[in-house]
C-alpha cells in the first residue's frame, strides 16, 4: 500500500487529483467497468420468458387468484430474487408447489389477506436468512420433500381436470374426486378439444424427429402448446372461456391480515416452509446442472473480467427469496419460490450470470403492460391442461424408485396422502413423524444370528449395534465354544461404546482361551483391532481390490484357520508361503458375495430387467492402475468401457482398421445411443514408452503390429508445426507424458473418422471428450475445446466445485 501513496504533502482541495496519481512504473488504473449483458444471457432470458409467461398465468388460474398476480410474481421473482439471491442461475416466480397452499389461503382469508401472508412469510425468510439456517432446511428427508411435491401434484391435477372438462373445480381434493363422475357426464366438447390439443403439442413437440426437429425443439414446448391451442380455438371460433385480465388500475394490493391469530400464524409458517424448502432444494439442483457445464465451474473471475458462476450461497438465496416475497405480496402477486422447470431451462439455454434471470423479469413486465390484448385470446382450458401436465409430472417415477430402493416408501406414501387429504403442513408433519418412527425402529431392530459352518462359528449382526442389543449379542457370543474359530460379521454402520466394549472383552477372553476371532464388516478389511496393530498394518477398507502391502509378519496357520490377526492379506512377508492365484481369486469372489453382493443385488437386478443404458463410451488403456469406475465415480450400467494397450482408436479401413474397437464404437453409438465418448490417456503409459523406443525393422510381433496405430501420434508430436498438447499450469514432465497427451488428441481425430461417430456428431447427438489421468498425483485433466490447441485443464476437487 505504501508504494502507491505520494510522498509529498497534498492539499485537501487536491485530494481528488492525488487519488489518481500512481507510480510511474505501476500499470495504469483500470477504467470503471461498464454494465454489459452477455449474448448468452439475452438468449437464455428469452427462452425462460417464453416458458414463464403461460405457466405464470396457468398457476394463477389454478390458485383462484387474479391472473395478473402470476405475472407480478414472475416479474418480481426474476428481478428481485434474481438480483439479491445466492443462486445466480435459479429462476424464481409462482411455483406449482405453492398452488395448493395459496388456493387454500385465498379460499379461507380472501386475496388481500393472502397477499399480506405472503409479505409476512417473506419477513420470516429474511429472519431465517440472517440466522444462517438455510442448510438446516436440507436436513428434511428427501422422501418427505418428494412426497410433498407428489401430493401437491395430485391435488393440482385433480383440480385442473375439472377445467379441462369444461367445469369448475372445488376447494378440496376429495370434493373434486366425488364431483368427477358428474363432471364427466356434462363435459364440454370445445374445452376438451382445446385441452387435448394443448397436451398433444406439449408432449409431441420435444419428439419431433430429424434436423428440422432439432431446430424446432429450441422453441419451448409450453409456449407452442398454448399458442397452438389459442390459434386453433380462435380460427375455429370455439366458444370457450378465455383469459380475462382486468385493468391494472383495479389491481388489488395487499391489505391488513384479517382472521384468527393462530390460523394466520400457521398460514405464514406453511408458506415460509414450502417456499424455503423448494427454493433451497432448487438451488442445490441448479448447482448440479451447472457442474455439468465446464464454462460455469470456475468460481473466480475469468480472463477478461467476466465473472463465472460459483456454488450457491443458500443463506443469501433465502434472503433474496424473502425480499421477493415481500415485494410480490405488497404488489398483489403470488408467493415466490425457485422454479425447477424455468431454472433448468435457464442453465440449458446457456445462461452465464444472474443477468439472464433479471432480464426475463423485465420481459415479463413488458408483456404484462403491452401484450394484454394478445393474452386475452388464450383459452382457460389450455392453461389448465398445461398446469395439469405439470402436476402429473410432479409425481415422479424416478423418485418413487429411489425411495423404494432406500426403504423409505412408507414415508413417501404417508406424506403424499397427508398432503392430498389434509393439506401441505399437515402432510409434511405426518411425514416427519413417520420418518422419525422408521429411524427409531431401524435403530432398535438389530438381528443377531449364530450358525456353524465347517467347524467355524459365524455370528452375524445385522443392523445398528447399540447398548439395547448388547444382551442379545452376549447370548450369541457365548454360544461359541472355547478354543473354536469364530467369525463375527458386523453388517451395520454404527456401534456405540457399550457394544464396542462388550465385543472387545469377549474377543480378548476368547483368544486367551486358545480360540481365534475374525471381525469383519460390510466392507472387506473392516475389523476391530488392537491399538498396537495399527502401526504395523496399512490395510484399508478397500483392501479387497487394492494392491496393498501389509507389513505385519505373516504367521502360518493350519488349513482352514484364519491368520493370527484375523485378516488375510494379498501380500505376505518375504519367504512366507503365498496363496495361489486360484485361491486369491476365490477369496476375492467370496468377499464380494459376502459383503458387496447384498448391497448391489437390487441395482443389478434392475439392470438385468431393463438392459444396459450407459451414458458414455469410455475408451482407455488396459493399464491395471486405471480403475475407471473409481476415477469417474460411476457404478454399474454407467459406462460402456473399451480398454486396449495405449487407448488407441485405429482409423477405419481395410488395412489399418481394427474390427474389435470399431465394432465397440458402432455398437455404443448406434445401438446403445451413448451421448458422449471419452478417450482417456494416463501417465507412465508403457505403450507410449514403447512407441518412443521403437525402431524401423523391429520384429513384427502382435504388440508391434498393434502399436502401429499409435504412429500418427508420434508423428504429430515430432512435427511441431502446430500447437502441442499441454497441461494447464505446467509443462509435460518428459517426452513420454508429451506423447501421452498428444495421443489423446490424435485418437479423438481418429474417432471422428468413424462413420457412426461422424453421423452422430453432425446430428448433434454426441460429444467427444479427451481426458488425461496422472496416476502418481491421482489427478484428472480434461481436454478443453475453447482454443482447439490441445490444452488439458485441471479438474478441481469436489470441495471447489458446485454441489
Amino acid at each position: 500500500m505504501s508504494a502507491c501513496v505520494p510522498t509529498r504533502a497534498t492539499d485537501p482541495s487536491d485530494s481528488h487529483h492525488a487519488r489518481r496519481i500512481h507510480p510511474s512504473h505501476s500499470p495504469p488504473p483500470t477504467p470503471p467497468r461498464r454494465f454489459r449483458v452477455a449474448g448468452a444471457d439475452v438468449s437464455a432470458s428469452i427462452a425462460v420468458f417464453l416458458i414463464a409467461l403461460p405457466l405464470s398465468l396457468g398457476i394463477a388460474l389454478a390458485t383462484g387468484a387474479p391472473l395478473q398476480a402470476g405475472l407480478v410474481a414472475a416479474a418480481v421473482g426474476g428481478i428481485v430474487a434474481g438480483r439479491l439471491g445466492g443462486c445466480p442461475l435459479q429462476v424464481s416466480g409462482p411455483a406449482a408447489g405453492l398452488t395448493v397452499v395459496t388456493a387454500d389461503l385465498i379460499h379461507r382469508y380472501g386475496w388481500r389477506t393472502t397477499c399480506a401472508i405472503t409479505v409476512l412469510a417473506g419477513v420470516v425468510q429474511l429472519g431465517l436468512g440472517c440466522l444462517r439456517v438455510a442448510r438446516t432446511a436440507l436436513a428434511v428427508s428427501p422422501a418427505i420433500v418428494h412426497g410433498m411435491l407428489a401430493g401437491i401434484g395430485v391435488t393440482i391435477a385433480v383440480a385442473q381436470l375439472h377445467i379441462v372438462l369444461g367445469g369448475t373445480p372445488q376447494s378440496a381434493v376429495l370434493d373434486n374426486l366425488r364431483a368427477l363422475p358428474a363432471q364427466l357426464a356434462r363435459l364440454q366438447p370445445a374445452a376438451v378439444s382445446v385441452s387435448v390439443l394443448t397436451l398433444g403439442l406439449l408432449f409431441l413437440w420435444p419428439r419431433v424427429p430429424g434436423r428440422a426437429g432439432h431446430l424446432l425443439r429450441k422453441i419451448p414446448a409450453p409456449l407452442v402448446a398454448v399458442a397452438g391451442a389459442t390459434t386453433v380455438a380462435s380460427l375455429a371460433g370455439l366458444a370457450v372461456p378465455k383469459v380475462d385480465l382486468p385493468s391494472w388500475s383495479s389491481h388489488a394490493l395487499a391489505g391488513l391480515p384479517e382472521g384468527p391469530v393462530l390460523g394466520l400464524t400457521a398460514a405464514v409458517l406453511t408458506t415460509t416452509l414450502v417456499c424455503s424448502v423448494q427454493s433451497l432444494l432448487g438451488a442445490v439442483a441448479v448447482d448440479k446442472l451447472a457442474a455439468g457445464r465446464p464454462d460455469l465451474i470456475a468460481a473466480s473471475p475469468a480472463p477478461g473480467g467476466r465473472a463465472r458462476v460459483g456454488r450457491s450461497d443458500l443463506d443469501r438465496e433465502l434472503l433474496g427469496q424473502g425480499a421477493a416475497n415481500i415485494v410480490s405480496g405488497a404488489l398483489g402477486g403470488l408467493p415466490v419460490a425457485g422454479v425447477a422447470v424455468r431454472s433448468s431451462a435457464n442453465v440449458q439455454a446457456g445462461a452465464v450470470s444472474r443477468n439472464s434471470t433479471m432480464l426475463h423479469g423485465v420481459l415479463v413486465v413488458i408483456a404484462a403492460l403491452l401484450m394484454v390484448p394478445v393474452l386475452e385470446f388464450i383459452p382457460l382450458a389450455s392453461l389448465a391442461a398445461l398446469v395439469m401436465a405439470v402436476g402429473v409430472q410432479m409425481v415422479s417415477l424416478h423418485h418413487i424408485r429411489t425411495v423404494t430402493r432406500h426403504r423409505e416408501v412408507l414415508v413417501y406414501a404417508v406424506t403424499t396422502l397427508g398432503v392430498v387429504v389434509f393439506g401441505v403442513l399437515e402432510g409434511v408433519t405426518l411425514g416427519i413423524a413417520v420418518a422419525v418412527a422408521v429411524s427409531l425402529h431401524r435403530l432398535t431392530r438389530t438381528r443377531i444370528t449364530h450358525c456353524e459352518r465347517e467347524g467355524v462359528h459365524h455370528v452375524h449382526v445385522r443392523g445398528q449395534l447399540t447398548f439395547l442389543a448388547v444382551p442379545r449379542l452376549s447370548r450369541a457370543l457365548h454360544l461359541v465354544p472355547q478354543g473354536a474359530a469364530a467369525v463375527v460379521e458386523l453388517d451395520g454402520s454404527f456401534m456405540d461404546h457399550a457394544a464396542y466394549e462388550a465385543l472387545q472383552d469377549w474377543q480378548k477372553t476368547h483368544t486367551a482361551q486358545g480360540g481365534s476371532v475374525e471381525l469383519t464388516g460390510r466392507r472387506p478389511g473392516t475389523r476391530i483391532a488392537e491399538p498396537s496393530d495399527s502401526a504395523h498394518c496399512r490395510c484399508r477398507p478397500w483392501t479387497a481390490w487394492r494392491n496393498h502391502q501389509c507389513e505385519r509378519p505373516y504367521t502360518a496357520q493350519p488349513a482352514g484357520q484364519p491368520g493370527a490377526s484375523g485378516e488375510p492379506c494379498a501380500a505376505q512377508a518375504p519367504g512366507a508361503p503365498r496363496e495361489s492365484s486360484g485361491q486369491e481369486l476365490a477369496r476375492g469372489i467370496s468377499a464380494f458375495q459376502r459383503n458387496t453382493a447384498p448391497i448391489v443385488r437390487g441395482e443389478l437386478a434392475r439392470l438385468a430387467r431393463e438392459g444396459q443404458q450407459p451414458d458414455q463410451l469410455f475408451l482407455t488403456c488396459a493399464d491395471s492402475r486405471l480403475v475407471t469406475s473409481m476415477i469417474t465415480s460411476s457404478g454399474p450400467g454407467d459406462l460402456f468401457v473399451v480398454r486396449n494397450v495405449g487407448n488407441l482408436v485405429p482409423l477405419p479401413g481395410a488395412e489399418s482398421g481394427d474390427d474389435s474397437v470399431a465394432a465397440a464404437i458402432e455398437y455404443a453409438v448406434d445401438v446403445l445411443k451413448v451421448r458422449s465418448i471419452t478417450v482417456c490417456g494416463h501417465s507412465g503409459c508403457g505403450a507410449m514408452q514403447a512407441l518412443l523406443n521403437s525402431e524401423p525393422g523391429d520384429a513384427r510381433t502382435p504388440l508391434k503390429r498393434w502399436l502401429r496405430h499409435g504412429l500418427p501420434s508420434l508423428e504429430r508430436m515430432a512435427d511441431g508445426s502446430g500447437p502441442s498438447a499441454r497441461l494447464a499450469g505446467r509443462a509435460p514432465a518428459d517426452a513420454v507424458e508429451q506423447l501421452c497427451l498428444t495421443n489423446v488428441v490424435q485418437q479423438l481425430e481418429h474417432l471422428s473418422a468413424h462413420e457412426a461417430v461422424a453421423r452422430a456428431l453432425q446430428a448433434g447427438e454426441l460429444e467427444l471428450h479427451g481426458m488425461y489421468f496422472h496416476v502418481g498425483e491421482a489427478q484428472a485433466y480434461l481436454l478443453t475445446e475453447a482454443d482447439g490447441d490441445g490444452l488439458f485443464g485441471h479438474v478441481e476437487a469436489a470441495a471447489d466445485l458446485p454441489a
